[in-house]
């Protein structure tokens, strides 16, 4: 899909801004794997190339994302998802968009949605290159508790754990970032 955008810069395409989120199931393993690829392709450019293919990440989402823990997908008027997130116990596993959904408030009602369902906090773990994330779930309360040379990541990539507690910091902001992608 490509980035519609007019010449100030403001969405344009189908997306509304009218969403649902709902609980991810099985029939939506595969637009979730497509999802996931594109959004690390298209927003981490420093991770290592892809060297899963889209039916094996559709097998870990449906066999493991699915099953672990609770998921939800974000999707338009249209009935088109744009992005999804994980989470299993208080750890925000996953939250990623369609890159052209960016920036749009989707990451953030997913987000929303995670913490309606993690009323004592939220963890997460984002690389250190991901600035973008780190902006947004900044923008969205989280603070950093440690960083890690990348030794508990498949990508041995440096990467920080941040965590949400409700009650703390401004947490209620809306803007823009990813999951352990950008909104």
């Amino acid at each position: 899909m490509t980035d519609d955008r007019t010449q100030d810069n403001t969405p344009t395409g189908r997306y509304n801004g009218r969403l649902e989120i709902r609980p991810a199931d099985i029939g939506d393993a595969v637009v979730i794997a497509e999802i996931h690829l594109a959004s690390r392709a298209g927003t981490m450019p420093y991770l290592p190339p892809q060297q899963r293919s889209l039916e094996e990440v559709a097998w870990w989402v449906e066999n493991i994302v699915l099953t672990e823990g609770q998921a939800w997908v974000a999707v338009d008027s249209y009935g088109e998802v744009l992005g999804y997130a994980a989470l299993e116990g208080d750890m925000l596993e996953q939250l990623y968009l369609r890159p052209e959904a960016r920036r749009r408030g989707v990451g953030s009602a997913l987000l929303g949605e995670v913490r309606r369902n993690s009323p004592d906090g939220l963890s997460l773990h984002v690389f250190q290159a991901n600035t973008g994330a780190r902006a947004f779930y900044e923008r969205h309360g989280f603070t950093v508790l440690d960083t890690n040379d990348g030794s508990r990541n498949m990508e041995n990539l440096p990467d920080m754990t941040m965590r949400w507690i409700p009650g703390t910091g401004t947490g209620t902001g809306t803007g823009t970032g990813t999951g352990t992608a950008t909104e």
